[in-house]
């Protein structure tokens, strides 16, 4: 399927490609994809020792309950580096098929959905929002940054906000685990809460109740003021969230349909879901919080919360995957849209999807991309794209080297461990990288 005119009638397929060129405090800082060329590296010379030694490390020591880290070559099926039970006290171990919140590690999803609906001419990249949602055409920006809302701290955005921005996280847009005082308030009091960390009441994570449809998150987010004015910084924002809107709009069906029907089902992903069937438990896994280094239950698989039907479907961060799942999505990025001979998304979609799509002149300077790109819902550097989960999880696809490769375990806030740093410079060493490390940035 070819990537369509879709900026303007008069921008061709190749000008467009030329132009791409936690849920609580801190826990949704998104990993990064591994950045460097690896090609030395291959599936019959590598043994990833190192990675094996880390993960015995905070497996053994009971720092976490289970790791599993996945890596493929190419098309070949994924291998894997696991240790562990699904839980403390749980006697299965977990593997390529235990299921795992991937919390943000759903964006590049819903990036991807978005792009191949660009690829079928139904949005632009550079389209309006508001031509989707006219809800969205007179927004207003505060002044000051996490101020007041009030009219003496609010103006006339400057531009509209685009797709584009949307996938990049440079729309304006607030994330209530990001911002501060009132908005963050406002956030909560109208239920613009898109995300779910446990039932159980436990302290810091009561952020109210959510609204019961993406329409209703849809326009109540439009009610609210921007944080920047649109197209100027990168900011972390619930914009993911909100295509998940866009695309239910344009498709004409639900959001999570639209994920079957268009990535699931054609990727061979039937371990993935908004909601975790109870005939899956027995591979589904705990989720820990880590209190004064402790790590106590907050989400039990026998009582999670991903065991109700969400409020709604959280484009940002609202999946349960299994690593031979996800691996499956990276398996298709790196076939350029196609896995085991079928197509599902255009090749051209797919590099302009992980490539640098970010505005020109945005400001990403102090933030968790500084000095980087930014692609359809993920981090892009060096040749690779991906992106990590509140949870501890992570992913990547290196298209220099046709490495994919994953690290998935669960625990709460993902900065209580420096596991993510560890497994990127174990990585490293395994793959012959004389000065031992990745560049994590960010």
């Amino acid at each position: 399927m070819a990537f369509r005119e879709f900026v303007s009638p008069q921008l061709s397929r190749r000008a467009l490609f030329r132009t791409s060129g936690y849920l609580a405090a801190g826990g949704a800082l998104a990993a990064v994809p591994f950045g460097r060329s690896m090609l030395r590296a291959s599936a019959a010379t590598t043994n990833w020792a190192n990675v094996a030694e880390r993960i015995e490390h905070y497996v053994g020591t009971g720092k976490v309950a289970n790791m599993v880290a996945s890596f493929g070559w190419g098309n070949e099926a994924p291998h894997s580096v696991a240790r562990g039970n699904l839980g403390f006290g749980s006697t299965t171990a977990a593997d390529l098929d235990s299921l795992y919140r991937i919390y943000s590690m759903t964006k590049p999803i819903t990036g991807m959905a978005t792009m191949m609906l660009i690829d079928d001419g139904k949005m632009g990249l550079d389209q309006p929002l508001a031509d989707i949602l006219p809800a969205f055409a007179d927004m207003q920006v505060q002044k000051e940054y996490d101020g007041a809302i009030t009219p003496d701290n609010l103006e006339a955005a400057e531009r509209p906000i685009t797709i584009r921005q949307l996938l990049t996280h440079t729309a304006g847009l607030g994330y209530g685990i990001i911002q501060q005082g009132p908005i963050k308030t406002a956030y909560e009091d109208r239920g613009l809460i898109p995300g779910q960390v446990s039932r159980l009441p436990i302290p810091g994570l009561g952020r109210g109740t959510p609204v019961s449809s993406l329409e209703a998150f849809a326009d109540g987010l439009a009610q609210m003021p921007l944080v920047y004015q649109p197209g100027v910084k990168w900011s972390y924002s619930v914009s993911l969230d909100l295509l998940g809107r866009v695309i239910e709009v344009v498709e004409k069906k639900p959001f999570d349909q639209v994920l079957q029907e268009r990535l699931f089902d054609p990727c061979g992903m039937e371990s993935t879901y908004f909601r975790v069937p109870s005939s899956e438990l027995d591979r589904y896994t705990d989720n820990y919080g880590i209190m004064a280094g402790v790590p106590l239950p907050i989400d039990p698989a026998a009582n999670s919360i991903y065991l109700d039907d969400p409020a709604f479907p959280f484009g940002g961060a609202g999946l349960v995957s299994s690593p031979r799942d996800y691996d499956r999505f990276l398996r298709m990025l790196l076939g350029y849209g196609k896995i085991d001979g079928q197509r599902v998304m255009g090749e051209l979609a797919v590099r302009v999807a992980t490539s640098n799509i970010l505005p020109r002149g945005v400001q990403t300077e102090g933030t968790w991309v500084a000095g980087q790109g930014f692609g359809a819902g993920g981090r892009v550097v060096d040749g690779a794209f991906g992106w990590g989960g509140a949870a501890g999880t992570l992913a990547s696809v290196d298209f220099k080297s046709g490495l994919r490769a994953g690290l998935y375990v669960q625990y709460m806030p993902s900065e209580s461990y420096p596991i993510r740093s560890d497994f990127l410079t174990a990585l490293a060493k395994d793959l012959g990288r004389e000065d031992g490390a990745f560049s994590i940035g960010g």
